[in-house]
C-alpha cells in the first residue's frame, strides 16, 4: 500500500464517520420537530377552547357593568331627589321651627326665672375625696349662700 492509499483510505473513514454523524443529528432533529409539531397542535387544540371562553367572560363582565352603571345612575337620580326634599324640607320648616325653639327657650328662661325667688331648697351633695370643685361652681354656691 502506498501512502496515497492510505490516505485515501483515512479519508474515505473520515467522511464515513462525518456522515454518520449529520446523520445521527438530522435523526433527532426530526424527532424534535416531530414532538414541536405535535406540542404546538394539542396547545392550539386547548386555546381554542379557551379563547371562547375567555371571549364569553368578557361579554359576561361587559353585561354586569352596564347593569352596575344603570344602577350607579338610578343611586344618583335618588341622591339628587333626596337633597332636593331635604332642601324643601329644611327651607319650609326650618323658619318656623327655629321661632318655636325661640319661643320655647324663652318660656323656659322666663320659668327659672320665677323658680330663683323662691326660696332654695338645700340640695343633697355628694363629697368626692381628691376632687376639686371648679372656682365657677364654688362662687355659685357661696353666692346662694350668702
Amino acid at each position: 500500500m502506498t501512502g496515497g492509499e492510505v490516505a485515501g483510505i483515512l479519508v474515505a473513514v473520515f467522511w464515513a464517520i462525518l456522515v454518520s454523524f449529520l446523520a445521527v443529528a438530522l435523526a433527532r432533529l426530526a424527532q424534535t420537530l416531530k414532538a414541536t409539531t405535535k406540542l404546538v397542535a394539542d396547545v392550539t387544540d386547548q386555546a381554542v377552547p379557551l379563547l371562547a371562553d375567555a371571549s364569553q367572560a368578557v361579554r359576561s363582565a361587559q353585561t354586569q357593568i352596564d347593569r352596575v352603571d344603570s344602577i350607579a345612575s338610578d343611586v344618583q337620580e335618588v341622591t339628587s331627589n333626596a337633597s332636593a326634599l331635604s332642601t324643601t324640607v329644611a327651607s319650609t320648616f326650618g323658619g318656623p321651627l327655629v321661632k318655636v325653639a325661640a319661643f320655647g327657650y324663652g318660656v323656659r328662661r322666663a320659668l327659672s326665672g320665677r323658680k330663683e325667688q323662691e326660696p332654695a331648697k338645700p340640695s343633697r351633695r355628694t363629697v368626692i375625696v381628691g376632687r376639686t370643685v371648679p372656682a365657677a361652681r364654688r362662687g355659685k354656691r357661696n353666692n346662694r349662700e350668702r
